[in-house]
């Protein structure tokens, strides 16, 4: 009996991610952008006014099965660069208006296009560095046996305040897991993070130390 009703979660699971993931999500962002048309206007000529063109910032990143796709964000930063021509650290080119951007995860509406697209999904693990791919272990790469997600498990349970490994077993737990119900329970949660403004930087940095593998962590 027990052995039946797994399987019956097995095929609800499956059919979810085949049949019904995608078409909420195309939906889902649609009406976002639609809705929220006026805040993405605002927000895209005040990063024009504050910080410049251009106004989108554009990054190659792994999408599901680890193929690159370009991720849009609003842009949060300045462009300042030292007397070599360097850019500044971070901490020094996010501009109080950038960090309002961060915090209150404005900055991250552009990709509401991404999804709309098919590039990512409302709900998976975010789409890190490209240059992370091979630094994965055979347990961290299936993160992208999904699509990325705007918001997922790793998101609404620390955000950048966890450690990477803690993150990416939560973002492989969500694959292992993912679900109708679940998908939905990780978008409220990420509406009352948005709010609440938790996690939004490490304890050590603007944003999240880089990822530097595995073993470089365990010798920590």
């Amino acid at each position: 009996m027990q052995s039946e009703v797994k399987e019956e979660v097995k095929v609800n699971k499956g059919i979810y991610r085949k049949f019904i993931k995608r078409p909420m999500d195309f939906i889902l962002s649609l009406m976002a952008i639609i809705v929220l048309s006026p805040v993405l206007i605002i927000v895209g000529v005040l990063v024009r006014v504050k910080l410049g063109c251009p106004v989108l910032f554009k990054q190659k990143r792994p999408g599901l099965n680890e193929k690159i796709f370009t991720m849009y964000k609003f842009r949060t930063m300045t462009d300042e660069k030292d007397e070599n021509g360097e850019l500044l650290p971070d901490l020094v080119r996010l501009t109080k208006f950038g960090r309002m951007l961060r915090s209150t995860s404005l900055d991250e509406l552009p990709e509401l296009f991404n999804i709309l697209k098919g590039d990512m999904s409302i709900v998976g693990p975010r789409p890190l560095l490209i240059q992370y791919l091979e630094l994965y272990n055979e347990h961290q790469k299936r993160r992208h046996e999904v699509r990325p997600g705007l918001s997922g498990n790793a998101q609404v349970n620390g955000r950048n305040a966890i450690s990477w490994e803690d993150k990416f077993n939560l973002d492989v737990e969500y694959v292992g897991n993912m679900s109708f119900v679940g998908d939905w329970k990780i978008i409220f949660l990420t509406i009352k993070k948005v709010f609440v403004k938790e996690g939004i930087s490490s304890d050590t940095s603007v944003t999240m130390e880089p990822f530097r593998g595995s073993a470089h962590h365990s010798e920590n």
